[in-house]
C-alpha cells in the first residue's frame, strides 16, 4: 500500500505530519513523500523545512495520496499546472484521495471534487465551491474515494477516521493510542462557532 504525500513550499507542517504519523503505520504501508522536483521544501513559517523521498517525476501511481493546506503556497501549487496534471495521473487509480485544510483547494484545482462534498479551514470554506464542491462545514468527510480533513489538526482526525476504514476500528485505535492522542486543550475556541468576533479576526490575522 503506497501512501504518498505530497509536499510543496508554504506547507503547514502539520498538514502533512500529523497524518504521516498515523498513516505510516498502517499494515504493509509503503510511505515515500514528493515534491516537484525532489529538492526540499520550507513550511509557511519559514522556519522549519521538509526534505521528500522522491520528486514527481520518480512517482506515477499510488493508493493513497495526502495533499496538506498551507497559506499562499497552497494557492501557488493550486496554480501550477504542472503539480495539477501530476496530481490528476497519480490518483488515476488511486484507492483513496485525502487532503487536510486548505490542501482541498489543490485537490480542487486539479477538477478533483467536482459535485463532491468536501471541508477545508473555516476561514477557506467559501472557496471550495468555486472548484464545483459541495463545502461542508465538518470535521472529516468522504465522499467516495475522496477523504477532506478540516483545518491542520483535523488532519490526525482524517488519518485515524481513513485508517478504520482501511484496517479496522482496532488497528485505528492501537494507532490513536501509540501517538497518545487524547487531546484536552486549553481552551473551548477551536472553532469559530465556539470564539468571538475578536478571536476569529485576531486568527484572521495571524493567517494573513
Amino acid at each position: 500500500m503506497r501512501i504518498v504525500f505530497f509536499l510543496y513550499e508554504g506547507l503547514t507542517t502539520l498538514d502533512v505530519i500529523g497524518p504521516h504519523d498515523v498513516l505510516s503505520r498502517l499494515p504493509g504501508a509503503e510511505a515515500i513523500s514528493v515534491s516537484k522536483d525532489g529538492g526540499p521544501v520550507n513550511a509557511d513559517t519559514g522556519a522549519l523545512g521538509l526534505t521528500p523521498t522522491h520528486a514527481m517525476a520518480d512517482v506515477d501511481s499510488c493508493d493513497i495520496l495526502v495533499v496538506p493546506g498551507g497559506l499562499e503556497g497552497t494557492f501557488a501549487a493550486a496554480a501550477d499546472e504542472e503539480i495539477l496534471d501530476w496530481i490528476r495521473a497519480v490518483t488515476a487509480d488511486a484507492t483513496w484521495i485525502t487532503s487536510v485544510c486548505t490542501g482541498s483547494l489543490i485537490l480542487g484545482a486539479a477538477g478533483l471534487l467536482e459535485g463532491k462534498r468536501a471541508t477545508t479551514h473555516w476561514a477557506a470554506i467559501d472557496l471550495l465551491a468555486t472548484s464545483g464542491a459541495e463545502p461542508v462545514r465538518e470535521r472529516v468527510v468522504f465522499d467516495g474515494n475522496v477523504v477532506t480533513g478540516a483545518g491542520v489538526s483535523a488532519g490526525i482526525d482524517m488519518a485515524l477516521t481513513l485508517a478504520a476504514a482501511i484496517a479496522g476500528d482496532d488497528t485505528a485505535k492501537a494507532l490513536q493510542l501509540g501517538i497518545e492522542y487524547d487531546p484536552h486543550p486549553p481552551f473551548d475556541c477551536g472553532s469559530p462557532d465556539k470564539a468571538s468576533d475578536e478571536l476569529i479576526a485576531l486568527a484572521g490575522a495571524a493567517l494573513s
